[in-house]
């Protein structure tokens, strides 16, 4: 005889994830989600420095920073130890490098003729697009800080309050 799975349904499901980011239990989740976010923006960078034809050196830099927290957040959602250790550094490079990228973006509007006004700031480079990387890494540094999803740790109650 066929042995019977128990489903949740979908309703418990979504209320268990809001249960779990309710009382901080959101690690894994933004873990996962910092790496996917760290591919899409890899991509984007990637896209926007070719289309510039990479004139500076720098516009390497977030090619190589960024997907790092790729594998770093790949590995915190199966490993603990990684989501404390290796994310967080990934997840410090990224947004350290996002705000050196808004620095040198806004040096770039600046030395167009004219120097700093609405036309260079529209023409220019994305003046803000590095802010936006430094959020991946905030998402990492938020899941570091996050209690783990699943079984409770000792000392913590079953039902989150």
């Amino acid at each position: 005889m066929p042995r019977l799975v128990r489903r949740t349904a979908p309703l418990e499901q979504a209320q268990t994830a809001l249960r779990d980011v309710r009382t901080g239990r959101f690690e894994r989740t933004m873990s996962a989600l910092t790496a996917a976010g760290a591919a899409v923006t890899a991509g984007e960078i990637y896209l926007s420095h070719d289309g510039a034809s990479f004139g500076n050196k720098m516009m390497w830099w977030p090619i190589v920073v960024v997907p790092a927290a790729i594998p770093a957040g790949i590995a915190s959602v199966f490993s603990r130890r990684a989501a404390h250790t290796v994310l967080p550094l990934a997840s410090a490079a990224i947004v350290a490098n996002g705000l050196q990228g808004t620095y040198l973006h806004w040096r770039g509007i600046s030395q167009r003729p004219g120097g700093i006004t609405r036309y260079n700031i529209e023409a220019g480079p994305p003046a803000f697009a590095p802010l936006l990387a430094s959020l991946v890494g905030g998402m990492g540094l938020l899941a570091a800080v996050l209690r783990r999803e699943g079984r409770p740790p000792q000392g913590d109650r079953a039902d989150g309050a």
